[in-house]
């Protein structure tokens, strides 16, 4: 799969882009993830990408004809997304989607946001959540992090990817290691019995239970 992110920061993406799943879906060849900066776009010596509002109001916009020439640079861009608050919610249902694409292309505001105009030459747009960050190179992270987990060979236990939360519409049930009892606190016992219908069965439950207390919401979607 490979990945291409328009933003100011690219710098950002260092570490981030060399280590974990991420970092081993590079080195297996399963993900390419390209970092193009805005600024190399930018039409003066000042590396300027943005501007003042028309009609006033507080905040810089990203310029339509900086991003757009930036986007023409790129020879395969796929499906080309805004990370924007209109965007469709982010979730392991559109990871999904975006797993099986070849390419796509993350488009990071910054500032206020971008001119209205950048609308015009994108496929989607997509949101993190609902709250406000200064940009979007830390959302793009979190897409990039889902999608590199959902590459058949990334991680290295495909049942791992297969037992995560929300991939059954449910959250995932509680999960212990060693020691079997620290500071009287125990293990439940039925994981212990080798008597493996019985924990699945009571793995089922636990995850129906937390579910319905932590997030009943997602019961109402299935």
């Amino acid at each position: 799969m490979n990945i291409n992110v328009l933003c100011i920061f690219p710098e950002m993406f260092s570490p981030f882009v060399d280590f974990g799943i991420v970092g081993r879906a590079q080195s297996k060849d399963l993900l390419t993830i390209k970092l193009i900066n805005i600024r190399d776009f930018a039409t003066d010596s000042y590396g300027t990408v943005d501007d003042y509002p028309f009609g006033g109001g507080a905040g810089m916009i990203l310029k339509v004809d900086i991003i757009v020439r930036t986007l023409d640079s790129i020879d395969e861009k796929g499906d080309i997304y805004l990370l924007s608050p209109r965007g469709r919610i982010f979730n392991q249902d559109l990871a999904k989607e975006l797993s099986k694409k070849g390419t796509i292309t993350l488009i990071c505001g910054r500032y206020k946001g971008v001119d209205e105009r950048v609308r015009d030459f994108v496929d989607g747009e997509i949101s993190i959540g609902d709250y406000v960050l200064s940009g979007g190179e830390l959302a793009s992270m979190v897409i990039i992090e889902a999608l590199a987990r959902l590459l058949p060979g990334a991680v290295g236990n495909s049942a791992s990817v297969e037992g995560d939360s929300f991939e059954s519409g449910l959250l995932d049930s509680p999960r212990y290691t060693r020691p079997g009892i620290f500071r009287g606190k125990e293990v439940p016992s039925v994981l212990l019995s080798g008597n493996h219908k019985e924990i699945e069965r009571w793995r089922e439950e636990e995850a129906l239970k937390i579910t319905k207390r932590y997030r009943p919401d997602l019961l109402m979607e299935t």
